[in-house]
């Protein structure tokens, strides 16, 4: 006769050997997004206004454990998406370069800071530095960054949803990237569940993002 295949647990001392096909045990799959731009736009298109209405009224919304909340909803969408089945941030829009971007990368690539803005560079109205075309001139075929290790603090903070004081960056960052980022949609999408579907105040606990 065969014998059974069992583990021990540990419970308060005693030792129990349980049969594994008697156990149940709770499988955690998380439901890949294949392909985020499709499911950015797409969402895009059917609750952008919606969305962008919910994340200016957030500004004046009271909600206890917000910060907490976006958080624990960043760390679920990149479980999600992969940033290299994307680059949609590459792809359509310029980080903004700090001086010490330019000297930085610029010397990385052997070029002096005025030779690297002439050739890749411009000046916006708000006098930031910015890429004078899309996709990024460092944007590999394979998504991949060219220059991923002195890349500018923009591309490297981005989407800016890993960071604390989520209403800080509402108006100028998170309005806009439900349009270019699916990490960024898909936060939104559902904290936008949470907060006005299932109409919750107090958002303290993880159990909410579930």
């Amino acid at each position: 006769m065969e014998k059974k295949k069992s583990i021990t647990i540990k419970s308060k001392g005693v030792s129990i050997n349980t049969p594994v096909k008697d156990l149940k045990i709770k499988k955690i799959i998380v439901e890949r997004i294949a392909d985020p731009i499709g499911y950015m736009k797409k969402n895009f298109r059917k609750s952008g206004k919606t969305y962008t209405t919910f994340l200016k009224g957030l500004l004046n919304r009271k909600l206890r454990g917000l910060d907490s909340v976006a958080l624990t909803l960043n760390k679920k969408a990149f479980e999600k998406i992969d940033c290299l089945s994307c680059a949609n941030c590459c792809k359509t829009m310029s980080p903004t370069y700090k001086k010490a971007d330019v000297r930085r990368i610029s010397k990385h690539l052997g070029m002096t800071f005025q030779q690297y803005y002439d050739k890749y560079l411009y000046k916006d109205e708000s006098g930031d530095y910015m890429n004078k075309s899309v996709p990024c001139q460092f944007l590999r075929p394979d998504n991949m960054c060219s220059i991923y290790e002195v890349r500018p603090r923009d591309c490297s903070g981005f989407p800016h949803t890993q960071n604390r004081d989520f209403k800080l960056y509402i108006s100028g960052t998170h309005i806009q990237n439900i349009e270019y980022c699916p990490i960024t949609m898909n936060i939104v999408e559902k904290m936008h569940d949470i907060v006005i579907q299932k109409k919750i105040r107090n958002l303290n606990g993880k159990k909410h993002c579930d």
